[in-house]
C-alpha cells in the first residue's frame, strides 16, 4: 500500500487526513493518509526512517523552513518564500520540496472569479503572509500595506516583497484607521487577533478573505457579514492546498475539491461541542 502523511506539532488538529482520505476514496486509490506529532528537531530522523511505501508528506508549522534542508530540490515558490509544505519521494530515491499555499490561494480567490487585483493588505507578518504576498503578486498585484503587532520584525518580508517586485509599506495596529481603500483585504492572523479592529477591516476593501477557519466565525468574519463583504475563510485555502498536494502526489488531476470540502467539514462539524 502506497502511504502519505501530514507532519507538525501540534498536528491532531489537522483536517488534512480527513480531505485526503476523501480523495482517495473518489479516486478509488486503496492509500493511507495518517498524521504524526513531529517537531522540527525530529523531522531529520522521520524522513530517514521511512520505506520505499511513502510517496508524499504534507508539511505544516514548525517544519515548513527545515525541510528545505532535507531534499534534493526545492521548486520555485518554496525557494522564493523559503517554506515547503509538501515533500514528495520519487522512484529514484529522490526527494523534492513544493509549495502548495501559494497557488491554493490564488486557486481559492479564483474560485470566486477574483483573478486580478490592484492593491491589498495582509494582516501579519509572518510565514503565511508571506505565502500571502507571493499569491498577490501572481494576481499581478502592485501595491501592499502590510499590518503588523512588532514592526521590528518586519525585515523578511519586506525582503521577500522587495524580491517580488511589489511596492510594499508597513504599519502597526495603533495605525489602522489610516488604513483604507483596497480591493483585498488578507487576514493571516490566528482568530480573535483581529476582533478588536474586525469592524474597520471588513470595511476597507468589498473582499475579505480571512484565513482562520475553527472556530468559526471570527468577529471579522462576522462584521463582514454584517456589511455585505464578500467574505473566504480558511478552509478555502486548506481545501485549494491540498488538492494540489493530492494531484502531486498520485498523478490524477483534477483532484475531487468537493469530496474533499466535504470532508472537511464534516470533520470540523464533528470537533463542535454538542
Amino acid at each position: 500500500m502506497t502511504r502519505c502523511a501530514v507532519l507538525g506539532s501540534p498536528i491532531a488538529h489537522s483536517l488534512s487526513p480527513a480531505m485526503h482520505r476523501a480523495a482517495y476514496a473518489a479516486l478509488g486509490l486503496d492509500w493511507s493518509y495518517d498524521a504524526f506529532e513531529v517537531g522540527e528537531d525530529e523531522l531529520r530522523g522521520f524522513v530517514a526512517s521511512l520505506g520505499d511505501d511513502v510517496r508524499g508528506l504534507s508539511l505544516t508549522m514548525p517544519l515548513k523552513r527545515v525541510a528545505l534542508d532535507l531534499v534534493d530540490t526545492v521548486d520555485p515558490v518554496a525557494e522564493l518564500i523559503g517554506a515547503a509544505n509538501t515533500m514528495l519521494f520519487e522512484p529514484d530515491g529522490s526527494r523534492s520540496a513544493h509549495n502548495t499555499d501559494v497557488p491554493g490561494l490564488v486557486s481559492a480567490f479564483a474560485e470566486r472569479g477574483i483573478t486580478v487585483a490592484d492593491s491589498a493588505v495582509v494582516l501579519g507578518g509572518g510565514a503565511t503572509a508571506a505565502s500571502t504576498l507571493a499569491a498577490l503578486r501572481g494576481m499581478r498585484v502592485s501595491e501592499v500595506t502590510v499590518v503588523v503587532r512588532d514592526l521590528g520584525k518586519t525585515e523578511r518580508l519586506l525582503d521577500l516583497a522587495a524580491e517580488l517586485g511589489l511596492k510594499t509599506s508597513v504599519a502597526d495596529f495603533s495605525q489602522v484607521e489610516q488604513i483604507g481603500g483596497f480591493d483585498l483585504c488578507i487576514s493571516t492572523l490566528p482568530g480573535g487577533a483581529v476582533d478588536a479592529w474586525a469592524d474597520h477591516f471588513a470595511s476597507v476593501a468589498p473582499v475579505v478573505f480571512d484565513v482562520a477557519y475553527h472556530p468559526w466565525p471570527t468577529q471579522l468574519a462576522l462584521s463582514a457579514h454584517r456589511i455585505g463583504t464578500e467574505l473566504l475563510n480558511g478552509l478555502d485555502l486548506l481545501v485549494h492546498q491540498a488538492t494540489l498536494q493530492v494531484e502531486m502526489m498520485t498523478g490524477r488531476s483534477p483532484a475531487p475539491l468537493a469530496a474533499m470540502r466535504a470532508a472537511a467539514r464534516e470533520e470540523l462539524d464533528d470537533r463542535e461541542p454538542a
